[in-house]
Order: structure tokens, then C-alpha cells, then sequence
């Protein structure tokens, strides 16, 4: 039965409803959903709006309702919504108790209040998730302090890092994502129960009773404004698209370090897949999912927008489909964090791969340069100098440190002592980086 038709003659048409239906999307919000009805039952009680045992036989059977969709004895299908399966199922089991539910309320703050309530346990959820991301990537780093391999630029070599500048890189990416869900968090904190339609009801409810209840910290501020706000799931799905858009970045260095012509990583069996007709693949296939699900968040967070972006105040049924928008990535999102924490701890990195790696691609010639600046050269006579050395020594088939004495110098003009060759080495080079923030200027262990 829906909740509304006493003002219609017509049928609704089967064809309308199943278009208007949106219980196979909001049915995740049924626990919500009952805890909201019980925290306003409860507060008509208390204000005498209804009777006391009313309120009580209203609370008695949302309880029991709440488990028996838990416990699978009760399906839920056959509603509008979410909101009308509930109260259907109330007034079957304590009769006309049932229907003074709705008493001082409309589905508009119902609906923001269930969908509030989900968005907060789903942050503190990513919450969790992300500060174990960080811990495992703050693990890993303090592990591989020592492990020298190549920086990247256009996916070109660059300079010598170490594996653990490459894993606090990410965990910074990440603490940034931590201190958004933190601050969207803070904001999402506000009950709307109580706004009912659009303008706030004439009984004597008491929303910080009811707000109190239900854990938020206080009531909305505006009626007219608490059903038609949306921003919190917009700005949830900003924060979620920027940690996927992380994923995905560190996903793609993956799926390219685990190819045959790199080799830095084995992912383990538990995160790849085979061929269904090559026998010897092996496939990244979760980092590809991850970085290919980052498409699904973003194109979320642009259809929140562009749903939002001309209704005008207060509820309008456009909004209906924030939750088919919204819910699926947001469980994605999180799923994602939590899949990659785990595949994390199951990559192999081959240190002596990655450290050979740095013997090619001249990643030493800023170290060069350096050099020669040390040696009283202009900066920019230096890194001309050191140009025309890795064309001369590309064209030789040499790398920087192949170069003898007299090679350096040809350009160099006498400038190249026998000391250069321990101040270009690997080691010396990568260790030489002190300054805060680099290699060896961080203190992995916070």
C-alpha cells in the first residue's frame, strides 16, 4: 500500500510505478530507515503527540522488524520505497498503532535523515580503512629505507629515490584523503528529522531529542534547506574520487611495473587472473578493475552535480536518484581502499631489479651538473655541458660513469677530477639527499 492516494481517482499505472519505484536501490537504507522511525516514535511519545503505549508498541515492533530482515525471515520487496515497506510491515503486525508513525513527519526529512545516517557509518568505515591504508604503507616504507630505485618524469628516468620516498608519497596522498573524510564528517553531523516536508511542522516535537538519539551532534538549522541539502553526498563522492583518483595512479604504476618489460613487482596469485586462451598470462586484473572503477565514482560525483545543479527549493522527486547514483560508488570506494591495503602486503618488489634499474637512462647527469657548479660553473653552463655528455655518451653506447677522465673533459673543459666517479655513484647520489622531504630527509617512522 503506498503512503499516499487519498486525493487520487486513477489507478496508478504499472508502468509509472515501476518507473517511480525505488526500493530496489533504498532497501540498503532499512536499517536506518527503522532506527530513524524508532528515535521519532520514541520523541512522539515522550511530547505526548501520540500515546505512550503507542509509542512504545510502534518501537516494540520496528524492533522486531529489524530482525527479521536481519535474520532473512522477512524479504523485502513489494513497496514504493523502503519507507513504505517498513510501515506497511508495522501496521500487518501491531494494527492501527502503525499508522501514527508518520505522525510530524514526511518522507522528505525521512529519506535525508536514512540517507544521512548510511553516509556517516560509510565515512567512519573509509575512515578506518584509510588510517590502516597509511599504517600499511608507513609499514612498508620503514621496511625499504634502503632500496634504491628509480624516479620517473614523463615515465621517463629521472633521478634515484628510494622505494620508501615512493610508499610515503602515496601515505601523504592518503593522510590528505584521511583529513577530508574528517572534515566532511564534521559537516555531515546534522539531523534533518523534524524539518518533515519542507517548513517544519505545528507539533510540539523536539528535534534535539530526537538528534541526540540518533548520535548527531545537532539539528539542521533550516527546514527548507535540510530536505533539499545534498551537498554532503556530493562532497562524500569529491572525497571518495580523489582517493580513487590516488588508487588509480598507484594501480597504473603497478599494472606497468608488473609487465614483462619492467619486472619491479610480482602481485600475487590472490590479485591477478589468467587467459582463457593464452596459458602463460597472468594479469593484473584488480589493479585494472580499481583503476577502471575510478570511472564509476567520477562519473557519480559529475551525475550528483548536474542532478542538483537547476532544482529548485525544496524536495523534488529528481532527487529520488541520488541513492542510485550515489550508494553503488560509494561501496565501491571503500571497497577499493580495502582491496588494495590487502594487495599491498602481497607485492613482491625485486630490490636488485629495481637498483640495476638506476644504472641506466643517465639518471645521475643533475649529479653531474651539481659537480660542476661545486667546481665554480654557472648552473646553466653546467647543464649545457652535461647535455652534450649523455648525447656523446648516448652515442657511444656509454653510460655517465663509462665516460673516462678525458671524455669528461673533451667537454667539460679540465673542469672533471678523478673524484667525480664516487660522487655519480648510485649510492652516493641517492644518500646525498638530506634535504626535508627527500629521500633521506624523512623520518619514515611517523
Amino acid at each position: 500500500m503506498a503512503l499516499w492516494g487519498g486525493r487520487f481517482e486513477e489507478k496508478f499505472d504499472k508502468k509509472a510505478y515501476d518507473f517511480n519505484e525505488s526500493l530496489s536501490v533504498d532497501k540498503m537504507l532499512w536499517r536506518e530507515d527503522i532506527i530513524g522511525s524508532m528515535a521519532h516514535a520514541s520523541m512522539l511519545g515522550v511530547q505526548n503527540i501520540i500515546s505512550k503505549d503507542s509509542a512504545g508498541n510502534i518501537v516494540k515492533g520496528l524492533e522486531q522488524i529489524y530482525k527479521k530482515i536481519e535474520s532473512g525471515e522477512l524479504i523485502i520487496k513489494d513497496a514504493e520505497d523502503i519507507h513504505s515497506f517498513i510501515e506497511n510491515e508495522l501496521v500487518k503486525l501491531i494494527g492501527d498503532d502503525g499508522k501514527k508513525l508518520h505522525t510530524a513527519r514526511s518522507r522528505n526529512d525521512q529519506v535525508a535523515t536514512d540517507t544521512k545516517l548510511y553516509c556517516i557509518k560509510k565515512v567512519d568505515t573509509g575512515i578506518e580503512l584509510l588510517t590502516k591504508l597509511i599504517n600499511t604503507l608507513k609499514k612498508l616504507a620503514v621496511e625499504n629505507e634502503n632500496t634504491i630505485m628509480p624516479g620517473f618524469t614523463h615515465l621517463q628516468k629521472a633521478q634515484p629515490i628510494t622505494l620508501a620516498l615512493y610508499f610515503d608519497a602515496y601515505k601523504q596522498m592518503f593522510k590528505r584523503d584521511l583529513s577530508r573524510f574528517n572534515d566532511l564528517r564534521k559537516r555531515m553531523d546534522e539531523c534533518p528529522l523534524g524539518s518533515a516536508a519542507l517548513a517544519g511542522t505545528t507539533y510540539d516535537i523536539d528535534r534535539d531529542f530526537v538528534s541526540e538519539k540518533l548520535g548527531f551532534a545537532k539539528p539542521t538549522d533550516n527546514a527548507l534547506d535540510s530536505v533539499s541539502d545534498r551537498d554532503y553526498l556530493i562532497e562524500f563522492l569529491s572525497a571518495l574520487s580523489i582517493v580513487m583518483m590516488h588508487i588509480s595512479r598507484m594501480s597504473e604504476e603497478f599494472i606497468i611495473w608488473n609487465s614483462d618489460e619492467y619486472r619491479y613487482i610480482k602481485i600475487s596469485d590472490k590479485y591477478t587472473t589468467g587467459s582463457s586462451i593464452m596459458p602463460q598470462k597472468k594479469n593484473p586484473d584488480i589493479c585494472e578493475l580499481m583503476r577502471g572503477k575510478t570511472a564509476q565514482v567520477f562519473g557519480s560525483l559529475l551525475s550528483m552535480l548536474t542532478l542538483m545543479k537547476a532544482l529548485p527549493l525544496a524536495y523534488n522527486k529528481d532527487m529520488q536518484e541520488d541513492k542510485t547514483i550515489s550508494l553503488p560508488s560509494i561501496n565501491t570506494a571503500l571497497d577499493s581502499i580495502e582491496i588494495l591495503n590487502d594487495l599491498l602486503l602481497n607485492i613482491e618488489f625485486d630490490k636488485e631489479k629495481l637498483k640495476n634499474s638506476c644504472l641506466t637512462g643517465f639518471i645521475n647527469a643533475t649529479d653531474v651538473a651539481d659537480y660542476l657548479v661545486s667546481k665554480d660553473t654557472p648552473f646553466r653552463d653546467a647543464h649545457e655541458m652535461v647535455g652534450k655528455l649523455v648525447l656523446y655518451a648516448e652515442k657511444n653506447k656509454k653510460t655517465l660513469n663509462d665516460l673516462t677522465l678525458e671524455e669528461f673533459n673533451n667537454i667539460c673543459g679540465g673542469k672533471i677530477q678523478d673524484d667525480i666517479y664516487d660522487k655519480i655513484s648510485l649510492e652516493t647520489i641517492t644518500k646525498a639527499r638530506k634535504s626535508k622531504g627527500s629521500a633521506f630527509g624523512i623520518d619514515y617512522k611517523n
